[in-house]
Order: C-alpha cells, then structure tokens, then sequence
C-alpha cells in the first residue's frame, strides 16, 4: 500500500487558489484512475479534477464553499501498487510552480495589462463553466480540517406546492416546458413577451424577479432557511460588491421611440426566410455598436490597480444571462463586425450555452461593454452594476405604449399610440464623463428612431 497526496494543479494562468464546489468521493470511497474527485471553481471557470491514481480516498481537503492554493493537498488517496514516476513528478511540480501569494499573481496581471484575458484550463476538463468575469480574485479563507461527509449536490428545485399547473393552456415549446418544469415554474404564471408564446428568455425574466426558488404563492408554507453561499452564487457577490466598492458609479436614463423600429422589425421577420427571428436586442446592439466609435472611453478597461484604460477598435459586449445557477456574462465577440440575423444566432448560441453550462471559458470572458435586459420585466429605468474591469454597462427597458403629441401634415400636431422604451446607462466616473455617457445615448437613441440609419453603409 502507499499513499498519494493529490495536491491542487494548476487550472488556470495566473490563479493562486479555487472553491470546492461539489466533491463527487467521500471518505471510504473507492476512486478509479481518471475518475471524478471534486468540481473546482476559479474566477473564471468550473473545472472537474479527475484523480491520476486508482485507490481508496481516505482524506478529502474540506468541504463545499472551501478555498484551496494552488499546490495545496486536495485528496489522500491510499493505492494498491506503485505510482507511476511521471504522476508523482507532475504532482511535485504544481507545488513549486504555484503562485506564491496573491500579490504576485495581482503584479503579473498588471504587467500583461491591456491584454484580454484568455483563461487556460490547465489541468482537468472544464466541463462546466460558470461564472462572470472578475479583475479581482475571491478572498482567501483557511483551509478547513478534513470532513468524512462529502457536500451535498445541489438538487433540483421541486415543483411548488399548491400552484395550479395550466402548461396545456399556454404556447410553448417542449424544450422550454421541460425546463419550467426542472425550475418548478408554472407556465401559467409566466408573461410572455410576444406573440402569447413563452420562450426562454421569458422564463429568465421570471427568475430574475423571484420566480420558481424564490417564489411564494398564496397557501404555501415558508420555513427558515440558512443556505451557504458558494461556487457561482458566492462569485457574483464577491465581483458585485468589488464592483460598487472600487468604481464611483452614476446612471443616466433617456427615453426613445421605437414605434417604428419595432414596425421595422416586423418586416425583416415576415421576410427572414430560415434566418432565426429577430428580437429588439440584435437592433439595439447594431446602434450601439454604430454609436461607440465616437466614443471610445465607453468601450475599454479600467485596472485601476495598474492605473491603464485600454480602449477598444472592435465590440466584446457582454450579454447578461440569467441562468439555474445565477447570472453569467457570454460575450459576443466583434459585435461590430456582424449583421442582424448573426447577431441574432450568437445570441441565441450563447444564452443556450451559459443556461446549459455549456460556455467555453473564452466565452465568459474578454468583454469590452455589457448589456443588461430584463425583457418584458424591464420595468422604467434601471441602475445597473458595472461589470468590472469595464467601464460601462447598458440597460434597455421595458417598452410600453403611451399617448404622444406628433406632428401632423398642417403643421400642427396630433395625439397618436406610440411604443417607447427607456435607455439606462451605469458608468465609472473615474473614466467616463457625465457628458459623454449622455451624448452617447442620444446618438444610439436617434439610430434607434430612425431605424433606417442601421441598415445603411
């Protein structure tokens, strides 16, 4: 018998340390070489670490939410033979080839600034990846003493008690029915935002505001909760208050019509053929990317710990996309360079792949500007949170239909139905200029009223 202690590898360029998001092995359990031993999470991605060796685990590092160095034991796993010399001196490496400490890791950053980060998975497949970007690591805890009980995966919401299934009188396809049903939705109580058919960003909207986990019907019996917060939960929290912590935020909120964009996007979809259907979102990320070469502080990075902004000739833009797990950021790459129905695809390609947990790591990360919408549930306005190290974040809201004066054929005006949408823009005040961040609105709010102008050279 000999014992392998199976230190923490490397996942990731410039990562000091990773949470213990699941363990798939307890103490006791038999584990088979290139079996699944735990579920690491980094700043940038989720990665399974598989163990080298076959054997009997006999200890484990801690338990679900831990914080574990690079280098640092993960796993006692007891084998039967001889371990191979190669697996032992990759072992020996990782802990000589470890960061030393956060600081290190913080000044190598500074020294590459004005790269995109282009996270490696290292060691292990990243066969789950979550999580929005962050310049800043997660604080460092103390390592926990070994637990013989391994953490709980997280289960699947049940479906809600007392709340009345309707799902055959409402229009929705199988695949977003079957994921109503996984979240415990009732299709009954989801608004659609079009056409009375429930899509699946319908069903993000309703999770964004309390819906299926958090929701609570008439009749229905709460009871205390304490729920640890960990993995992609605890890694939103952490990058959200870094972000109201560092950047000196302010918002601006103007207000558009879109009558007749929306009367615009009406015929491109009567006439898209097998392109996919249009949203308002493609058109509204064409005017932004039209708008942004005017302003190119509104399009760039801040390290502020470096004190550089890089700006940006092509679009990276975030997409905010609420998942099972909590919000993540795909990013379209070169917005700029692409047309409304490939906008439309990525969209489409990307939302799918962050709420499957599908995303690459290269897919989450790099962005330049985000966009954040709440679709039907956009309400009036909005205050976002930037998504640091960017300098910006948008926010369209909901469109609703108002009474307004227009000009008639005397010269006068009249009273008629238009559709307006409200614009919000959050940014960092230490880069963008009040000034700017308001001309930059107005010029993507006379693209957006005068929808002719995207579809010209």
């Amino acid at each position: 018998m000999a014992r392998f202690t199976f230190n923490l590898p490397d996942i990731g360029e410039g990562i000091a340390e990773a949470e213990i998001v699941a363990w798939h092995v307890k103490v006791g359990d038999r584990v088979e070489e290139d079996g699944r031993l735990a579920d690491m999470m980094t700043d940038k991605a989720t990665v399974e670490m598989e163990s080298p060796v076959a054997g009997k685990v006999i200890e484990v590092a801690g338990e679900a939410g831990d914080v574990v160095a690079i280098g640092s034991p993960l796993v006692v796993i007891e084998t039967e033979g001889e371990i191979p010399e190669d697996v032992i001196e990759a072992n020996e490496a990782v802990t000589e080839e470890a960061p030393a400490s956060k600081a290190e890791a913080v000044e190598e950053r500074i020294e590459e600034a004005g790269e995109l980060e282009r996270p490696s998975t290292g060691s292990g497949r990243a066969d789950v990846v979550q999580g929005p970007e962050s310049a800043s690591p997660p604080p460092q805890s103390p390592a926990s003493q070994p637990s013989p009980a391994p953490a709980p995966k997280p289960a699947r919401p049940e479906p809600v008690e007392g709340r009345a299934r309707t799902h055959a009188k409402v229009l929705a396809s199988p695949a977003v029915r079957q994921r109503a049903a996984e979240l415990g939705i009732d299709l009954g109580e989801v608004r659609p935002a079009e056409d009375g058919r429930i899509r699946h960003s319908d069903l993000d909207a309703f999770l964004s505001y309390g819906g299926a986990k958090g929701y609570a019907p008439a009749g229905r019996r709460l009871r205390d909760e304490t729920i640890k917060v960990i993995g992609l939960r605890r890694r939103i929290a952490e990058n959200m208050a870094a972000s109201k912590r560092n950047i000196p935020h302010f918002s601006y909120v103007e207000e558009c019509d879109v009558t007749d964009l929306e009367k615009l996007r009406a015929d491109l979809n009567a006439n898209r053929g097998d392109r996919p259907k249009l949203t308002l979102l493609p058109l509204l990320i064409a005017a932004i990317c039209r708008a942004l070469p005017e302003f190119p502080m509104l399009n760039a990075r801040y390290d502020d710990e470096a004190g550089v902004v890089q700006r940006f000739a092509s679009v990276h833009l975030g997409m905010a996309t609420m998942t099972e797990a909590g919000l993540m950021v795909p990013v379209i790459r070169d917005a700029q360079a692409r047309n409304l129905w490939q906008l439309a695809s990525e969209i489409a390609r990307l939302a799918e792949a962050a709420r499957s947990g599908n995303a690459k790591p290269e897919e989450l990360s790099g962005s330049t500007l985000t966009i954040t919408s709440l679709g039907p549930l956009g309400g009036i306005a909005s205050t976002p949170v930037i998504n640091r190290p960017e300098v910006a974040i948008i926010g369209p809201n909901r469109i609703v239909e108002r009474p307004m004066f227009v000009p008639d054929e005397m010269g006068g005006e009249r009273i008629e139905k238009r559709k307006l949408m409200n614009i919000s823009i959050s940014c960092d005040h230490r880069v963008v200029d009040g000034y700017d961040a308001a001309a930059f609105v107005q010029e993507v709010k006379k693209l957006l009223e005068t929808p002719v102008l995207l579809l010209a050279d």
